[in-house]
Formats: structure tokens, sequence, C-alpha cells
């Protein structure tokens, strides 16, 4: 790390500057601090920092728009966003724009101070071209899926080979869309082919096309899926379950990039770029020499690994509202909602079929629910009563944990100090109820000074 970096921040939120001006300070930055775009640009006009961190919701104007400030003063600063907004348009949007890293908030100090020393020690990139293709929508405000976005937001400006990697149902395709959607070739078409879905002695010809009485019922040319995805993407699902033959066929396209259609002479080039996915092991399957290796590592260039439902489970009721409304507008049906308690069984299910299995019960509630509102008893017999692995049988954790869902599901935020407040009045009233109004008891019951308790209780009358 470069000491005595300077890195300029840029937030209107008092508390963000006070605690990054904090943190950066310990690990050897001099810091300064700006609220506003128009004042970091007019600090341009006499020096530059080492990195700029800034918010991208600013009181003036859009904290990227710093970007085109140094580009227009010849100056090559590394940005690095920040936002409470995250999606991954604005993550696509942030690293197309020429930030160096993107950071969601509530972010974790470590974090920021590992993307500040590398950014410190590596000169920015310029801004690019801006997206032409119109994004595609993913749903997802959890940790995990912020991370999912960072990296389709950095494969943004490329087009080498990408293999996806998760359990079925957690989207592997609409990912692999966002993946063309966002990339160089966005303009081109997007063809996706289930490997597994298609017979063993069709496959090949799915996949390379064939001339004219190449084989039984061959009764004319056909294009396969390669030159179908010309000057686009090819997505390859379930590539796990591709036969040894075709995946040495695929490797010599990968490797030389060319192919013959089956009973063809003309060599053909292939354009595409391709992603693949798959819900199986790869390595276990090259160690049973069912997957070749050298096919995997041609692949397996940059790896997506999307997260179970279970494993971000913040993003139920949002997902949930999503299918909810999806389901309503194809069947011609009243929008239905979920109640806070029943976002609370739903986020303590295991979710075996994941965001598919979430989709489908979405619809079968917009079916059967016979009220606006879902109730817990609305819900299939085996979702209808939380799991308890998910309960710690404690009832105040409990009643704390459901109470904090059903703010998140409720777009609520300041929670700590709305948790504390409401804790802390919860439990000077008992204590004042058991002494009978005797403060000096109250306090010492609690271990708080009179005065502290006096305080307090003006505070809580004030508010």
């Amino acid at each position: 790390m470069t000491k005595l970096a300077t890195v300029w921040i840029v937030d209107d939120d008092e508390a963000i500057r006070f605690v990054l001006e904090r943190a950066l300070g310990r690990a050897g930055y001099l810091t300064e601090s700006f609220t506003t775009v128009a004042a970091v640009t007019a600090a341009l006009d006499s020096g530059q920092p080492d990195v700029i961190l800034t918010d991208i919701r600013l009181p003036d104007a859009d904290g990227l728009s710093v970007l085109q400030a140094l580009e227009n003063r010849a100056i090559e600063v590394p940005v690095i966003a920040m936002t409470a907004f995250s999606d991954l348009d604005q993550a696509v949007s942030a690293f197309k724009s020429g930030v160096f890293d993107y950071l969601s908030k509530p972010f974790d100090l470590d974090q920021v101070l590992s993307v500040v020393d590398r950014a410190s020690a590596i000169p920015g990139d310029g801004p690019v071209v801006e997206e032409t293709a119109e994004p595609r929508k993913l749903i997802g405000e959890s940790v995990a899926m912020q991370e999912v976005f960072r990296t389709i937001g950095r494969l943004s400006r490329s087009s080498i080979s990408v293999l996806i990697t998760g359990e079925t149902g957690t989207g592997k395709e609409l990912f692999a869309r966002a993946l063309h959607e966002h990339s160089p070739r966005a303009d081109g078409p997007f063809v996706a082919i289930n490997t597994a879905a298609v017979p063993t002695e069709l496959l090949e010809s799915e996949l390379f096309g064939h001339e004219r009485g190449s084989f039984t019922g061959a009764h004319a040319r056909r294009a396969g899926r390669f030159e179908e995805a010309t000057g686009g993407t090819l997505f390859l699902d379930e590539i796990g379950d591709m036969p040894l033959p075709l995946q040495t066929r695929l490797l010599r396209v990968l490797a030389e990039g060319d192919y013959y259609r089956v009973g063809g002479r003309d060599l053909l080039r292939a354009d595409v770029r391709v992603v693949t996915a798959t819900h199986q092991d790869l390595l276990g399957k090259i160690a049973d020499g069912s997957f070749r290796e050298d096919l995997y590592h041609r692949l397996n260039v940059i790896t997506i690994k999307l997260p179970p439902l279970r494993e971000r489970s913040d993003d139920i009721p949002l997902l949930a509202r999503h299918f909810l409304h999806q389901a309503a507008m194809d069947m011609g049906l009243e929008e239905k909602r979920l109640l806070p308690e029943t976002i609370d069984v739903l986020q303590s299910k295991s979710w075996p079929g994941n965001v598919r299995q979430l989709q489908n019960l979405c619809q079968q509630l917009c079916v059967m629910a016979p009220g606006e509102q879902i109730l817990p008893e609305d819900l299939p017999r085996g979702l209808q009563t939380t799991n308890p692995s998910a309960q710690t049988g404690d009832p105040w954790s409990d009643a704390l944990r459901s109470w904090t869902r059903r703010a998140l599901s409720n777009g609520q935020s300041d929670l700590m100090a709305e948790a504390r407040g409401r804790l802390e009045r919860t439990i000077l009233d008992c204590a004042l109820d058991h002494t009978g109004g005797k403060r000096v008891e109250a306090a010492r019951l609690l271990g708080l000074g009179r005065n502290t308790l006096t305080r307090k209780l003006k505070e809580f009358e004030a508010s």
C-alpha cells in the first residue's frame, strides 16, 4: 500500500464521511471530503487525489459524472463508486463508465480498504463507450447477489468464455442472457440450447448443422446453433451432460475457431462467445473420466457461482413481489400481496428448487389464494410452518428477527436506531412499573446512573 496517498471522499451523508475518514486515516491515507459533485469538480482545478471514493446519488448530480470531469481535465485517477441502491443495471453502468470498482452500502470497511489499496497502486482506466443494448432486469439486494452483479459488470467489456455454476433453479440462463446483453456482442443474437434435452444422436447436428443427405432424414441443409449465434453468444446449458465425442469436437472449435457442418466440406468460422452452465461437479466428472479436463479449462476462463435461494433469503420478499406481479399480469388476475408473517415463513425455508420453486409457488398463490392478502395458512401445507432450525428457541430473539425482516421487506432504513430506541423505552417502562415509579431503584436495577435514566426519560417524552 502507498502510504500518505490522498483519498477524496464524495458523499452527502455525514456519518458515512466520518466513518470513511476515520478508517482511511488509521490505514495511513490522507483524506478530504466533499458533499457534492460541484465541490469535487471545482477542487480538481487546483489539485488531484490518488483515489476518489464517491457515492452515486448526490444532491446535485450523479456521482459518476466525476469521471467526465476527470476526462475533461485529462486526469487519470481511479474512481470507486458507492451506492445503497444497487442492482445489475447500475453495476454494469458504473463499470462501463470507467470506475475502478463498485461497492454497495452497507459496506464492510475491510473491503473498502482493500479496494482503496489496490486503486492507489494501479492507475484508473478511462471511460469507455456507454452501452446501447436494452438492459435485462435481475433481482437481488443480498450480499451474494451484489458480488454476482459486480462480476457481470467487470465482464461487460469482454467476450471471454464464462462458466456459470449453481444448483438447479438458480436462474443460470437468465444470468447468461444478462452477460450477453451487457457485452460487446449485445447487438448479436443470443442462442441457448440445453445439451441434456437433445438426444445424443442429434446433438452434433443441432450444434453444428448438417448438409442435405448427410444422414437419414436430412432432407435439406440446416444451420446449427453455432451458425445461428454468429456475432453473438451461444449458451450451452448443462454442459456436464455433453457426450465425450462431442466434447472433443467442441474443444476443437474453441481452440481453432472453425468447424464443418455434419457431412459438409465448407469450413465455417465460429464467431461466437461461448457461455456454459452446469449444476454438476465438473472436477468430479473429470476425475471419473466423463468430462475432458482440457475442455474444462477452455470453458472455465471465468466462473460465476450463483448462490442458492437459501443463501440469499433477504431477496425473497423482492422476488416474491416480482413473481406475484408477473403472474397477475400474465393471467389477468388481481395482484396479491404477501403479509409480513407469510414472508417470515418463506424466508425460513430451504428452497431445494431455488428461485424456480418460488416462482412456481407465486403462480399457484396468484390463482388459489382466496383473498388479496396472502396469509401463512394460504401456503401449501408443507410450507405453512417455519423451519425449526430457523428459530432460536428464544421468543425474544425470534420476535426481534420477525420485526427486522418485516421492516426490511417494507423498505425501512436506519433500523439500528429504531431498534435501540424501542429497546430502551420498553426496558425503562418495565423497570419503572416494577419499582412503582421509583427512579433511583429503577436506575439501580438497570445499571444506569440516576441522571442518565432521567435524561433518557426526557428524550422519550420529547419524541
